[in-house]
């Protein structure tokens, strides 16, 4: 009877092994570490990081010159931070990410302050607006860099586990897709947009936000005591 459960436990054993050796490659042949600071395990065994880790591997492909910045704490006007989850550099703009590793059905709209998940049990969770979430990042870039409104380009990038059953948008440089979505939409994206920055000025732009980025964990303290507050 032991040998019966035995065997089922040791092939487990080796279907997680080769998962997890797939994943260490993708996340060795990434820079995803030296810009985020994030090792492999807190990398895979955090759901957000992971869904941001693979957002940040589907764009690093993209062949245009390009610099990225990860978890950014940019101060606000009331003196707390705001995190951002990606940003890429580029000539076409400022690419600013929201990244939600969610499954289920997702439901909401631009105008509208929660969007609604609901997962298969009927179970329905209520989040943020994330169009409402990136716009308060964007706002924060702009007080900082002093830019144009048309440099900004918002992307929120759900996870494929979900379905996007209802959502609506309406303004200009403004993305809700799904990650599977993603490269083929900001290839369109890049296409069409003229170029806006020269390189000198991408290279300045990220040498001015670098310091926001791989925040200490004394920032990250504040921050998350302020959202709970």
């Amino acid at each position: 009877m032991e040998i019966i459960f035995f065997y089922p436990l040791i092939f487990l054993f080796i279907i997680i092994s080769i998962v997890l050796i797939l994943k260490y490659l993708q996340y060795r042949k990434s820079d995803y570490k030296l810009e985020s600071g994030n090792s492999f395990l807190k990398t895979i065994f955090n759901k957000g990081n992971y869904g941001e880790f693979l957002t940040f591997s589907y764009l690093e492909k993209l062949d245009i010159f390009k610099r990225f910045l990860v978890n950014v704490y940019l101060p606000k006007y009331d003196g707390t931070t705001t995190e951002i989850d990606l940003i890429m550099l580029c000539p076409k703009g400022i690419y600013v990410f929201e990244s939600k590793n969610y499954s289920g059905w997702i439901f909401g709209d631009e105008k509208s302050q929660y969007w609604t998940q609901t997962l298969k049990n009927k179970q329905k969770n209520k989040f943020y607006n994330p169009i409402w979430q990136n716009k308060s990042h964007i706002n924060a870039l702009k007080n900082i860099l002093k830019l144009q409104d048309n440099i900004f380009k918002s992307y929120i990038v759900f996870s494929e586990r979900c379905e996007l059953k209802k959502v609506q948008f309406d303004s200009d440089n403004i993305k809700v897709i799904k990650r599977n979505r993603l490269i083929s939409t900001i290839k369109e994206d890049i296409e069409k947009s003229p170029t806006i920055l020269k390189v000198d000025e991408v290279l300045n732009i990220y040498a001015r936000l670098k310091k926001y980025s791989n925040a200490d964990e004394e920032t990250k303290k504040r921050h998350i005591e302020n959202i709970a507050n």
